[in-house]
């Protein structure tokens, strides 16, 4: 049985500089091991608060699509515009819903706590309001979400 599954993602002669700039992004976080050959960077294992991940030198054949992507769920919005404002930065792009993506194309949705909660709320036109409101937004608005939500 294994004892862990690690995302391996391809990156275009850049793997490392990535993992720093993710590692830099998220507390508890850190370069493993990086692996060399022919001079080069092959492989860099890193964490990301605990996660492990590992960079591969791939070469340009693939590039990230949205069909992968990352959930970052914040405190507050203070944290969502952080984490929005950071990995949007040097080259990011903003996208609708609280997704976004980093300067290497990787996806990521940044969202507050408690979304999950509040879609799933037994009041389903509570629901559906606050689902509307975020399918209007591009970075998400707690207040806002929350302001639908209670029909105001």
């Amino acid at each position: 049985m294994p004892r862990s599954i690690t995302p391996n993602l391809w990156f275009d002669g850049n793997a490392e500089e990535a993992a720093e700039y993710y590692c830099s992004l998220f507390p508890d976080s850190r370069i493993v091991s990086v692996v060399r050959g022919g001079g080069q960077v092959l492989t860099v294992e890193f964490e990301l608060m605990g996660q492990s991940y590992l960079g591969l030198n791939g070469g340009p054949t693939f590039r990230f699509t949205e069909a992968v992507s990352f959930v970052v769920t914040c405190e507050d919005q203070a944290e969502i515009d952080s984490y929005w404002d950071r990995i949007t930065a040097d080259g990011g792009e903003p996208g609708r819903c609280g997704w976004c993506k980093d300067r290497y194309g990787l996806s990521w949705q940044v969202t507050p706590k408690g979304m999950d909660e509040l879609f799933a709320d037994p009041d389903q036109s509570r629901a559906e309001r606050a689902m509307r409101a975020m399918f209007g937004m591009k970075k998400l608005d707690v207040a806002a979400l929350q302001r639908a939500a209670d029909g105001s």
